[in-house]
């Protein structure tokens, strides 16, 4: 089973220059507790709402600062041909559970956002479910 089977399509990001604010209520609206966040239409980080409670709240920032300021920079990806098993075992590896999904190598398009829960959604087998489990064995 290949990525695009099993991913979120439709990608929705926000712009560098949002405020935390703004990335928080986004979040909250829409149910995810990531964001892909770009720089005209490309992808530079992501902003999880762990960063919201870590870097922002903890550290004292204010809500109206950009969500620059605490995204995380280093951008983990698949793309949608990729295989299942290989993007469970790569996030396995990264320690999260969820991955930007580009079109392919060559024209790096945003996609859309694929995580352990819509493989879980989709996939059926012991295989799978152990390959699962393992990738979201690092949370307590």
């Amino acid at each position: 089973m290949q990525v695009k089977d099993v991913m979120t399509g439709k990608p929705e990001y926000l712009d560098a220059n949002a405020s935390i604010l703004e990335a928080s209520q986004r979040m909250r609206d829409n149910q995810r507790g990531f964001t892909p966040v770009a720089d005209k239409g490309k992808i530079v980080g992501v902003v999880t709402d762990r960063d919201i409670a870590v870097r922002a709240v903890a550290e004292g920032k204010s809500p109206n600062e950009s969500v620059s300021s605490i995204l995380s920079s280093k951008v983990l990806y698949c793309f949608q041909d990729d295989d299942v098993k290989t993007v469970l075992q790569s996030m396995q590896n990264n320690g999260v559970q969820r991955f930007v999904v580009l079109n392919n190598d060559k024209n790096k398009d945003f996609v859309g956002v694929v995580t352990v829960g819509d493989i879980a959604d989709k996939c059926e087998g012991s295989d799978m479910a152990q390959r699962i489990a393992n990738a979201s064995r690092h949370y307590h």
